[in-house]
């Protein structure tokens, strides 16, 4: 088997529908309880690939997980900070799939200038059907650090769950930092560049 690392395309967008559906029906992992059209999944993509990566495992030229990074905050002093999520198919999870996204994820932010990775988090107060606290682990083991709890502050599935702040810093803090690479502009100039990024995460 062979797994691919590329950037997603608004044609992904029914895939990527599929992948999310199990999370949004089965599980508290996402606070959002509907799940959104092909159309509304196209146009947030769309969005996103704007400014920043949008990444997709393959694995045999099947979809099988995909991460993708945001603003923290619009404002242009926040540039150096994202937010990030990421998804795995359910029949594909257990094969490192995750750890090879996050790391062509986290590759290409440097490759951006990105400083700060920030992670929301959705936790209980304990584990259930619908929950764990598996994320939260996971992104521990990622280098992630627990910043602050927002406690039962979503309800989904009939129970209140909290939500936490984790962050994690790919690069020093420098006291001028470079200006930051929008995702457009690094795939138009460095385009050999970011496939040589995520071919490389592939084979870690």
């Amino acid at each position: 088997m062979e797994l691919k690392i590329r950037a997603v395309s608004e044609a992904d967008a029914e895939e990527l529908v599929e992948i999310y559906r199990y999370y949004v029906e089965h599980t508290a992992i996402t606070y959002e309880c509907h799940v959104p059209s092909v159309e509304e999944f196209r146009e947030r993509i769309r969005h996103t690939l704007e400014k920043y990566p949008y990444l997709a495992a393959e694995l045999d030229g099947k979809i099988v997980g995909y991460v993708y990074a945001s603003p923290l905050n619009t404002r242009e002093s926040y540039d150096w900070s994202v937010e990030t999520s990421i998804y795995v198919a359910e029949n594909a999870r257990g094969q490192r799939i995750g750890s090879y996204l996050y790391q062509a994820l986290e590759n290409t932010l440097d490759a951006m200038h990105v400083i700060n990775l920030n992670a929301c988090i959705a936790c209980p107060e304990e584990p259930d059907e619908y929950l764990t606290n598996n994320s939260v682990e996971y992104h521990a083991h990622l280098g992630y650090q627990m910043v602050g709890k927002f406690h039962q502050c979503a309800y989904k599935f009939g129970r209140w769950y909290h939500m936490v702040w984790m962050e994690k810093a790919i690069a020093e803090h420098p006291e001028t930092p470079e200006p930051v690479i929008w995702f457009p502009e690094l795939q138009e100039q460095y385009n050999r560049k970011c496939e040589e990024i995520w071919k490389r995460a592939a084979e870690d």
